[in-house]
């Protein structure tokens, strides 16, 4: 055996100590680390997932099951509820719609017109999730009508750009591109899935189709009488865009180059029949727990650590289950929260653990949070957000560049958990932001995360438990822990 002097000894142990982060020396914090547990995370998911909760879409009742399951856990835990009415629930209004049943069908031109018999054509039935998707806030109706191709859909003669500009629609499919001529801010608000549709309804559209480059549910809009939506797939485009000798590449690259309307009619037909119901009364929920702060003061402020709890339903016979979107971001949350329930020494500041609702459809949920901070607190100190944390085995990042100590914070953190790939910062949130935008909007300091991927079933059926890494599930929670608690305990 060795033979090793007590003094080489202490300095040995004193050397392991000082190359630790601080905060893992910390008894404290690792009681706090211990009870983040992967197999937790997994379960967790694999719950949120299941065709119990219908795919969670905010306002359903499968949705308001799969809140109350959570509320109940929060509890078990031992954080305390935001509301004495209400308890973990924050309710706000959230109309959703279900689409029972779809059909498409594409009318090809099929040689020259007749000038007796017309044009003739050939039927091209399209598959559901495959070739197109209602977008789901989809009036019901049945109708066969012409089509226009109309660039991005866009309609803004007030800032020089219009792509409706000599086009007649009234009574007829419009065909466009999701997305602007350049990233000059101007075009953001025309970028709106609501801005677009009632643009297209007020000319007299029966609906948009959007060309997407995969299929991909989508309930972020809001419900017109008597439009009816869609979006199919480029392969599908293409096949329409024979009749002018085009591609939907061909189409995309001159809007891009030459930042100017490109815009047509077809001679192609589509036929769309939608069945749906609407539910305008609906109550979404925000699942909302904390554990008070220590300081006496302090405790007034918050540390909010969050993710959206929704994904985009059950319709057409699919179940849209989000395992990776976002029932994974909602278990590195909850599991945070844990974390934190576990700890003797609180925090100075509190720290709030908030699944929003409506995320799918527009930031709806995180929204209301920010224009009604739950619970005793005065002020948001600071906020982490967690969107699809599921798949991969790293997590990429962008923080709010002021104050540095808020990127210090995470940084210090990350130093631990040695998970993030990538730190960028946040310059703003156009339209496609995730949960952190209302908060950084309004000068909170915030962060958003998510996992490396690959996301290959984003939006759709295949977003399944199987897919999950219960490992950066519980990393990302860890993070959040260890980064929130050095913002709140400063």
């Amino acid at each position: 055996m060795l033979k090793t002097r007590p003094l080489a000894i202490a300095a040995l142990v004193l050397l392991v100590a000082l190359a630790l982060p601080a905060q893992l020396v910390d008894n404290n914090i690792k009681a706090g680390l211990k009870a983040i547990s992967p197999a937790e995370a997994y379960d967790i998911v694999k719950t949120l997932a299941s065709p119990e909760y219908a795919g969670r879409l905010t306002g359903h009742p499968g949705y308001t099951a799969a809140a109350q399951w959570t509320a109940k856990k929060l509890a078990a835990w031992g954080l305390k509820p935001i509301s004495g009415k209400d308890g973990y629930l924050q309710p706000y209004p959230s109309p959703y719609t279900i689409v029972d049943k779809a059909e498409m069908t594409v009318f090809l031109p099929e040689g020259p017109a007749d000038a007796a018999k017309g044009q003739a054509y050939k039927e091209m039935k399209l598959v559901p999730e495959k070739d197109f998707l209602p977008l789901l806030y989809s009036d019901s109706g049945d109708r066969t009508a012409g089509t226009v191709f109309a660039g991005w859909g866009i309609s803004a003669p007030e800032i020089g750009y219009d792509d409706y500009a000599g086009l007649d629609v009234k009574g007829k499919f419009v065909l466009c591109f999701r997305g602007t001529p350049d990233r000059d801010p101007k075009y953001v608000h025309f970028d709106e899935h609501r801005t677009r549709m009632t643009a297209a309804r007020d000319k007299g559209a029966l609906g948009i189709i959007y060309i997407y480059d995969e299929i991909a549910s989508n309930p972020n809009g809001d419900f017109l009488e008597g439009f009816t939506p869609a979006m199919i797939g480029l392969k599908v485009m293409d096949v329409l865009l024979k009749e002018v000798d085009a591609t939907s590449a061909d189409l995309r690259k001159s809007l891009q180059t030459w930042k100017r309307p490109v815009s047509f009619p077809l001679k192609a037909r589509i036929r769309l029949a939608v069945e749906s119901r609407h539910f305008p009364q609906a109550v979404g929920y925000n699942v909302v727990g904390y554990i008070e702060g220590s300081d006496p003061k302090l405790r007034r402020e918050c540390v909010v650590i969050g993710g959206h709890f929704d994904h985009t339903g059950a319709h057409m016979g699919l179940l849209f289950p989000g395992a990776d979107d976002n029932a994974s971001g909602s278990a590195s949350v909850m599991q945070a929260g844990k974390a934190f329930a576990a700890l003797a020494r609180k925090p100075k500041r509190s720290i709030v653990v908030a699944l929003f609702g409506g995320e799918e459809m527009g930031l709806q949920g995180s929204g209301w949070f920010v224009d009604h901070v739950p619970g005793p607190f005065d002020k948001v100190a600071g906020m982490l957000n967690f969107d699809m944390t599921g798949e991969g085995d790293g997590l990429w990042g962008a923080v709010s560049a002021e104050p540095a100590g808020f990127k210090s914070a995470i940084e210090t953190a990350d130093a631990s958990v040695r998970i993030l790939r990538g730190l960028g910062v946040i310059s703003g949130v156009g339209v496609r932001g995730s949960d952190f935008a209302p908060f950084f909007l309004e000068g909170i300091p915030a962060a958003s995360f998510g996992s490396n991927g690959p996301h290959l079933a984003y939006h759709q059926t295949g977003d399944t438990i199987y897919r999950i890494n219960p490992d950066i599930t519980a990393d990302a929670a860890k993070l959040a822990f260890l980064a929130a608690h050095a913002w709140a305990d400063r």
